[in-house]
């Protein structure tokens, strides 16, 4: 069995007590110790600035041409934390509470107690950093609802969160970069992962403008490059995001995570045809205040506001009355489906349902009639004041809705329907944060820790920068105070010989195939095959289906694929060859393990396990573990760590 390493003691105390008796590095040896991070997304800068602060040196790499345009930047709604400003009964144990019962008791209550814990420092951290969060009248910070949550807990900067947690994230790690504690690597991109005595001692990376490699050296190497939900094809995800940093860990000896938990997000724009390479995600936080309906009435042809009321059904308030629209997103997600392919859908596609703020817009019109003591107000300018509050709380989602459909969805409900957004899988780590390589880390999403299977909205910002923030600068010390004897490995080691030598050989390998066929096109095939039978409904024929289609793309990929350019140059079509191949192993393991877990939990709904109201049929007694895949020589061996809950009982989930 795996250990996980988490402290004993009272689960309340495993964290503080972790930090008293954690090994320190002093001051004067941090200088010698050099650490490496890949990616400079929320996890990775947060992590490069809080270790370059501590006198480390450190080099970040990021394959954009600035850490300002990693993925990080995408997230709207929020960021959570367990402060309780609006004193509705919120505190660290619901927080961590509604986040284990959120990811479907499949995570380690040792893990999300700590992110409970942090989670307020994370705010604090933020505000000293000038990040702009949303503010009440009288000053204090804001708050709103997400799903699966009956409290407000999540911490917004209007629809741009993210990209304000990011600029915040990039000062401290500029600063440092300025002070000459990180050294910055932008169009790199990690190829390999160099090993010295069965320790990570470094990485093989690209210059993605010039085509060389370079050998790079570390005491230890921190992962922070993002999830794999590109391997869907059409995913919320920048186009760039992929998985070969820490694909190339687990080809190394680095276990592979619950690789099949993937979080379909309910409210996106819908795809609108073969045309699309990505989807455009409308943030969680518009359920606040948004209905999400369909009509009562199969092949409904009537304009949405030409539907009365009473022949609409608001489903997931009929559904889940406790919840309503704020239900998690994997249940949100499933209800969508169920009712487009009963026939309910709305749409030219018929695949899609209504997102409506008609009455939250008259409900904050009649708020401000009242806050301005106006009597016998019309219903136009009732309208026109609650429009006004609404595009305060949510406009430029609003603007970037309609510059996207056309529509004006003040006036036209937002049309919306499920598609891939996150991974909780990702490389298995303790409760380090190290993986099963001694001294290779992941932090934020690619590691598959905190979230079990499914993650709960504004949760993602949260571990990125506990991780990178609170988290990691402890335990890479603790590791790191057995390695400062470690004079630094010169790269003309065997070890990055061989690596490099590696990494050669697979380009030149892509670029002598000269098939007939894009890239582009198999990335296409693979999306298409994962969607239909890896997506958001899984049943084990589809799967076993899934996987031998797979392994025949692997074949014509690696003998009919055609890439262009050349080596030594800029050549995007190369650097998506490597990505793309990565992808396709990727996709056969997650088919696997969706096969080999037969049970429903969270985002993996097997069809063949759902109860009679169409839930999903968890198995506890056979599969409450971590499934692990080891990479071996002809496939994959699985390994088990039981999930145990000393404090919180598992039951059925209901949001009912």
């Amino acid at each position: 069995m795996l250990d996980a390493k988490i402290p004993a003691g009272s689960l309340e105390k495993k964290w503080s007590d972790y930090k008293n008796h954690v090994k320190l590095v002093n001051p004067a040896n941090k200088r010698k110790l050099e650490i490496i991070i890949v990616g400079t997304g929320l996890a990775g800068a947060s992590a490069a600035a809080a270790l370059g602060e501590l006198g480390y040196k450190v080099k970040a790499f990021c394959f954009q041409d600035s850490p300002r345009r990693a993925h990080s930047i995408a997230a709207q709604g929020g960021i959570n934390a367990a402060k309780n400003y609006q004193n509705d009964g919120d505190s660290v144990f619901r927080l961590f509470y509604d986040t284990i019962k959120g990811g479907d008791y499949r995570s380690r209550e040792g893990n999300v107690h700590r992110l409970a814990e942090v989670s307020s420092a994370i705010i604090d951290q933020c505000v000293a950093q000038g990040v702009p969060f949303a503010r009440e009248y009288g000053g204090l910070l804001s708050n709103r609802s997400f799903g699966g949550t009956q409290v407000q807990r999540t911490f917004y900067a209007a629809g741009q969160t993210g990209q304000q947690l990011l600029v915040g994230a990039y000062q401290a790690l500029e600063r440092q970069i300025a002070l000459g504690n990180v050294k910055m690597y932008t169009r790199h991109e990690m190829l390999e992962l160099v090993q010295v005595d069965g320790k990570a001692r470094g990485i093989i990376a690209k210059d993605l403008v010039t085509g060389e490699l370079e050998r790079h050296f570390g005491h230890a190497v921190l992962l922070c490059s993002g999830g794999y939900g590109n391997v869907f094809y059409l995913s919320t995800n920048a186009m760039g995001s992929n998985t070969t940093a820490i694909w190339k860990a687990h080809k190394k000896g680095a276990f592979f995570g619950n690789p099949c938990f993937t979080q379909i997000h309910p409210t996106c724009i819908p795809v609108t045809g073969e045309h699309q390479s990505k989807l455009t995600l409308m943030s969680e936080s518009l359920r606040n205040d948004g209905r999400i309906w369909v009509p009562k009435n199969l092949n409904e042809e009537r304009k949405p506001f030409d539907i009365p009321e009473d022949e609409r059904d608001y489903y997931l308030e009929r559904r889940y009355p406790a919840f309503g629209n704020l239900v998690p997103r994997d249940v949100a997600s499933r209800a969508a489906k169920e009712r487009c392919d009963l026939g309910y859908g709305v749409g030219t596609s018929k695949q899609a349902v209504y997102l409506d703020y008609a009455a939250a817009i008259k409900r904050y019109g009649e708020i401000e009639a009242s806050k301005r003591n106006l009597g016998n107000v019309d219903a136009e300018t009732i309208t026109k004041m609650g429009k006004e509050v609404v595009k305060e709380k949510y406009g430029n989602l609003f603007d970037m809705y309609e510059k996207i459909t056309g529509e004006n969805p003040y006036v036209v409900p937002m049309r919306i329907y499920p598609a891939v957004h996150y991974t909780m899988g990702g490389l298995w780590v303790d409760y380090e944060l190290m993986t099963t390589i001694p001294g290779l880390y992941a932090l934020g999403e690619c590691n598959f820790s905190d979230h079990g299977a499914n993650r709960l909205g504004a949760s993602a910002l949260m571990q990125g920068l506990a991780d990178g923030y609170f988290v990691i600068p402890y335990t890479v010390g603790n590791y790191l105070a057995d390695e400062i004897r470690v004079a630094n490995i010169p790269t003309s080691h065997p070890a990055f010989e061989e690596a490099e030598k590696a990494v050669r050989e697979r380009i030149e390998k892509f670029m002598s195939i000269n098939g007939k066929q894009t890239v582009e096109s198999m990335h296409k095939r693979l999306g298409k095959i994962m969607w239909d039978k890896c997506g958001m409904a899984r049943n084990a024929q589809g799967l076993r289906e899934a996987i031998e289609e797979i392994r025949q793309l692997k074949k014509e990929f690696w003998s009919d694929i055609k890439v262009t350019g050349v080596i030594n140059d800029f050549n995007p079509e190369l650097d998506k060859a490597g990505r793309i191949a990565d992808f396709i192993e990727l996709g056969e393991l997650m088919c696997m393990d969706a096969l080999q877990r037969e049970e429903s939990c969270g985002g993996h709904f097997r069809e063949e396990f759902q109860t009679g109201e169409g839930e999903a049929d968890r198995r506890d007694d056979q599969f409450m573990y971590v499934a692990a895949w080891e990479h071996v020589s002809g496939g994959w061996q699985l390994h088990k760590e039981d999930l145990v809950y000393d404090v919180v009982k598992p039951s059925q989930r209901s949001y009912k």
